[in-house]
């Protein structure tokens, strides 16, 4: 199992690298349109949509995404300055993540409604195309918000197979500690103090801590919410797609909760 995620994690890197740092943003915005693709087919399987359930959510996640191409929702891609359509689907979607998903995860209500979780499919999956998109603009600054995610991710499975004793959620993801998050914030701590330090970005010290440390308390409970979804589902896994890490939700459920943040606080 680590050898295929390694061999895994060893091809996709170069090719997202390649494709952030030089494709046109046109070309950017329309290879990002095919894992969002992906992930909404997941989706729909976690929701057991059936097939005409999933040809309507990826028909309407279709046309959410031609609505945000066409009406210049990605326009910060040659102007440098975010639409205020943009600011709108990101700011809906922050409080998205901070009202409607605890509630959720709090509550442990397992939602079948499928116009209900198309909805918010789509209120996940559109917001995360615009904001990767729009923060490629500066595909340094893109990667490293990328990066906050994959260190409190990697952070937070270390700490917690070394240290965790105290379950987090033990009813929605039995393996995730206390321990485990009080490392992924301390490691993304140290990530922006470096960063700051280093002059890889022209923010404050104490803007990047409070802005890493926010994003990365949103990419835990990105990854609680799809935890929970699955497990409401019965599976282990999003998909197949990716040998030995899963499917495509699996591998960006922190990223669809954090990156827009980002997206309204940096853009």
């Amino acid at each position: 199992m680590l050898k295929q995620r390694l061999l895994t994690a060893a091809v996709l890197i170069p090719l997202l690298l390649a494709a952030m740092f030089l494709l046109p943003g046109i070309w950017w915005q329309a290879v990002l349109i095919i894992p969002v693709l992906i992930a909404a087919h997941e989706w729909a399987r976690l929701g057991s949509f059936g097939r005409a359930g999933e040809a309507l959510f990826l028909l309407a996640l279709a046309a959410g995404l031609a609505m945000l191409w066409f009406s210049g929702g990605a326009s910060t891609l040659d102007t440098g300055h975010p639409a205020a359509l943009a600011r709108c689907v990101f700011a809906l979607n922050v409080s998205f993540w901070l009202v409607v998903v605890p509630c959720w995860l709090w509550l442990k209500v397992v939602v079948r409604n499928r116009l209900m979780l198309g909805v918010a499919g789509i209120a996940i999956l559109l917001p995360t195309w615009l904001a990767l998109t729009q923060l490629q603009v500066n595909p340094l600054m893109l990667l490293l918000l990328l990066g906050v995610v994959w260190i409190a991710d990697t952070a937070a499975y270390l700490f917690g197979r070394l240290f965790g004793r105290h379950k987090l959620a033990p009813r929605i993801s039995p393996g995730k500690t206390w321990e485990g998050v009080a490392g992924a914030l301390a490691t993304v701590t140290v990530y922006a103090l470096i960063l700051h330090f280093a002059h890889l970005t022209e923010r404050q010290g104490e803007f990047l801590v409070a802005t890493f440390l926010s994003m990365a308390v949103f990419s835990i409970v990105g990854d609680l919410f799809e935890s929970w979804l699955k497990r409401g589902a019965g599976v282990k896994d999003s998909g197949t797609i990716f040998p030995g890490h899963g499917g495509m939700l699996d591998r960006i459920d922190g990223v669809v909760a954090a990156l827009p943040l980002a997206a309204l606080i940096f853009l």
